[in-house]
């Protein structure tokens, strides 16, 4: 069989606990009746991978329950321990044993896979010790924007030589120690590079401000960042507009603490209560949570669910006809503009989805790679700069591509559960994020056939 997009250079960025690597495709048979189910969710990719960088600063030993087992925690995991951090992982519990900003192994490879929260958030805490590290990831990883991050990093003391296109993995990082003084980030291509200068800011040498210029992609990601720091120990000033954050040299103290379900993942399996009629509670977690994707219970209601939102579980049941005709921003919960475009084509009325731009730098152009499916499925879709308008259609058979995109392939399956004869390509790219989402899938009654 024929490699599909992206395929061949995703395996590369697989890891140990990465499932359905031999298979070339999934499908669904739908069977009419309704998704229903009291679940748990693993924990949250952002959180997994903020704390564990930030548990490997400290003084001392930090113990996170709940993390993510994916590939990203993976290889985020993988680069802390070749750099010296001792780290034991028993179940979903990482039991880490800090450095107090000192790497015990200065100089190396480190493998990202295709993390861009490690490409975003350790180049920081590196280039705030001291070294000299050559930085590598997936193919797709490589063509990633990080020349905000790099360059203030530049300005900042670290010495970054690249060996093929300036501001892009491959790259040697020298590591002296970071200056403190102010240094600018844009705000519109991506908020990790904000988060990664935010977390090795305490281990510059003199107080740090970032200063954002214009408006954040996904501000919640910062505040999300901001908090982990603060139950860390360290104490941040930003502005009242935030649009400067101030930090003082300090160290992040050790501490023991569960991390919250991964709100992103949560959204499948709330759509796919939307999406058959079904109803899906997940236990862990509450719309107090900062995670952003929360919002897809709001467009959820809109659009004709019952939502119950408990102190320590929320739960949706779906309607008979899901409704249309709206049209929503999707610039603060972007990750899921592609559940919402799988969910469209059954409502009674397009959609469309806009403020979105930024999600064709993630794993893949997101924005194409979604309206080109859909287009394969017979399903009338209008691609714009910044988002796309889906029509309510019904879709046909059709082998589909997932681009070595988690996202596109959890978005995908929502639509299979509703229209026969649908296959999706390389089903093992769900492993960046939820590396059992089709043994899941079939444990809510659904007829999944991986071969």
């Amino acid at each position: 069989m024929e490699d599909t997009i992206g395929q061949l250079q995703g395996q590369e960025s697989r890891s140990p606990w990465s499932r359905y690597n031999e298979k070339h495709e999934v499908r669904i048979i739908p069977n009419g009746k309704a998704i229903t189910g009291d679940i748990t969710i693993p924990g949250s990719k952002s959180l997994t991978n903020r704390a564990l960088i930030i548990a490997a600063l400290v003084e001392g030993t930090s113990r996170l329950e709940g993390i993510l087992k994916s590939d990203d925690s993976y290889w985020c995991i993988r680069c802390l321990r070749q750099l010296g951090v001792q780290i034991d992982v028993e179940g979903e519990t990482a039991i880490i044993h800090g450095t107090g900003g000192i790497w015990p192994n200065r100089e190396g490879d480190l493998y990202f896979g295709a993390a861009g929260t490690i490409a975003r958030f350790l180049p920081g805490a590196l280039a705030a010790g001291s070294g000299e590290w050559k930085l590598q990831g997936s193919p797709r990883l490589s063509e990633r924007p990080l020349a905000p991050l790099l360059d203030a990093l530049s300005l900042l003391g670290a010495d970054i030589q690249y060996e093929d296109a300036k501001g892009r993995l491959p790259l040697t990082l020298h590591a002296k120690g970071l200056k403190g003084s102010s240094v600018s980030l844009p705000g519109s291509v991506s908020s990790q590079f904000i988060s990664g200068l935010l977390i090795a800011a305490p281990y510059a040498q003199d107080p740090l401000t970032v200063c954002i210029e214009g408006t954040v992609v996904q501000r919640d990601y910062v505040e999300m960042t901001l908090d982990m720091m603060r139950t860390f120990g360290i104490e941040t000033e930003p502005t009242p507009d935030g649009q400067a954050i101030s930090v003082k040299s300090g160290k992040y103290k050790a501490q023991s603490l569960a991390l919250e379900p991964d709100v992103s993942t949560c959204g499948y399996f709330w759509s796919l209560a939307a999406q058959t009629n079904g109803h899906i509670r997940i236990h862990g977690i509450n719309e107090q949570t900062r995670q952003p994707d929360i919002e897809i219970l709001n467009v959820l209601e809109q659009m004709g669910c019952t939502v119950i939102r408990g102190a320590d579980f929320i739960e949706v049941t779906g309607a008979p006809q899901l409704k249309g005709g709206f049209s929503i921003s999707m610039k603060r919960w972007s990750d899921q503009t592609l559940t919402i475009a799988a969910l469209a084509p059954f409502a009674d009325g397009p959609i469309t989805l806009t403020d979105a731009a930024h999600i064709r730098h993630h794993e893949c152009d997101r924005i194409a790679a979604i309206c080109t499916e859909l287009g394969k499925l017979g399903i009338r879709v209008e691609e714009h700069p910044d988002g796309l308008t889906v029509y309510p259609g019904e879709p046909t058979p059709a082998l589909l591509d997932t681009y070595d995109d988690h996202r596109v392939a959890m978005a995908l399956s929502l639509i299979a559960v509703k229209a026969d004869g649908i296959r999706i390509a390389d089903p093992g790219c769900v492993s960046k994020t939820c590396p059992d989402y089709w043994d899941r899938l079939s444990a809510l009654g659904l007829d999944v056939t991986l071969s």
